[in-house]
């Protein structure tokens, strides 16, 4: 797999999961800009891997804005290192030259497309390929972003997807074998006090990663009082590679609002073949079981020591 991501505090566990994973194969890190700038979200996936030894897996830099609107990062809820709570150094390492859009090209075609590919911020870098590259393709993409019903950005759209919604819809309408993780599962999805008490004293890693969610839950709390936790968006996409059967899905036609209106990034789901929409052109996840989710999260993290 190659992960394309923003990190972010979710993007942060979702890069450690897949990690202390054998059931996953992490070949490569892609950034793109998104809970914060690009320069920042690459810094923290270099921060995140060194703080696992991971410092063999490449990470490259990707796009540093949307295609049509105006950057937005979510300071509000990451901080303004995009991974603000414990005190991480700088990492000892750099990220190669090659620019993301041109080794996601190579690395898939290498392999003759036999790569799953998972982007947990924006979907700039993925719309930039499909509209570079015509005949490079990856097997399979399971995607964060979205929502069948309320989103978190706007009342009508998901973050990622509303932070760049033409490379959204660009994806979608690729007909690829696309699962989209999205909030109606994510906010199922929960870390809870406990399992961030279990994880604070397995290690050193484990202590990062409970002061992270000590930040994010602050914000979590606030927005969302009825949810008995924080909602771990990203690594639910490598959970669902790893045990299948902990998420729901169903085939769905899915199309993205792109009219700069109010519902602009909005998804727009139809998972009953209704009139006036189009045959399946991707899956999309509608339950998840959370705890077990959870002990997944936190016996992984754990084992990282």
């Amino acid at each position: 797999m190659i992960l394309d991501c923003d990190p972010g505090h979710d993007d942060a566990i979702a890069l450690l999961l897949a990690v202390a994973s054998p059931e996953v194969e992490l070949v490569g890190v892609t950034t793109v800009a998104g809970n914060q700038t690009v320069d920042k979200t690459t810094t923290n996936a270099l921060r995140i891997l060194e703080l696992a030894g991971r410092q063999d897996i490449p990470v490259y830099q990707g796009a540093e804005r949307p295609f049509i609107r105006a950057q937005d990062v979510a300071a509000h809820v990451h901080g303004e290192s995009g991974l603000d709570g414990p005190d991480l150094p700088q990492p000892s390492t750099r990220q190669q030259d090659e620019r993301a859009v041109d080794y996601l090209a190579r690395e898939i075609g290498a392999r003759g497309g036999q790569v799953t590919l998972v982007p947990t911020g924006p979907l700039t870098n993925v719309g930039l390929l499909f509209a570079a590259s015509r005949n490079v393709r990856p097997e399979r993409i399971v995607l964060m972003g979205g929502a069948i019903g309320e989103g978190n950005r706007t009342p009508a759209a998901e973050f990622n997807i509303w932070a760049d919604p033409e490379a959204a819809q660009r994806v979608f309408l690729e007909g690829l074998d696309t699962t989209m993780v999205g909030l109606d599962v994510t906010h199922r999805a929960l870390i809870k006090d406990e399992h961030t008490e279990r994880m604070r004293s397995a290690g050193r890693v484990g202590k990062v990663v409970a002061e992270l969610m000590d930040f994010y839950a602050r914000f979590h709390r606030r927005r969302y009082p009825d949810l008995d936790g924080s909602p771990m968006h990203d690594p639910v996409c490598v959970a669902h590679l790893i045990d299948p059967t902990l998420m729901t899905v169903r085939e769905a036609f899915i199309d993205v609002d792109t009219s700069g209106g109010p519902s602009w990034g909005r998804t727009n789901v139809d998972t009953r073949r209704r009139e006036h929409f189009g045959e399946p052109n991707a899956k999309v996840g509608v339950d998840i079981d959370g705890d077990r989710f959870a002990e997944l999260v936190v016996e992984r993290i754990s084992s990282l020591g």
